[in-house]
């Protein structure tokens, strides 16, 4: 699992048979699809932070106006 820092929420990224799933990463292991965050399947890995910012740029604020890679797990 990709994980990155999506303007502040916690969001994992699997690569599955179909493309790209995204989830919401919660506290003690649990995770949610984020049926909100398409990805489309021939995304290159290295477009995925971009690609998340660009759908999710209205969750920015001043305080939380990037989105980072974090370790993947």
């Amino acid at each position: 699992m990709i994980r990155f820092d999506v303007f502040g929420r916690l969001v994992g990224v699997v690569r599955e048979s179909a493309g790209w799933q995204a989830y919401y990463l919660g506290e003690e292991g649990k995770r949610a699809v984020a049926r909100d965050l398409t990805i489309p399947p021939d995304l290159p890995e290295a477009d995925l932070g971009r690609h998340l910012a660009d759908i999710a740029h209205e969750r920015a604020t001043p305080q939380r106006s990037d989105v980072r890679r974090l370790d993947s797990v």
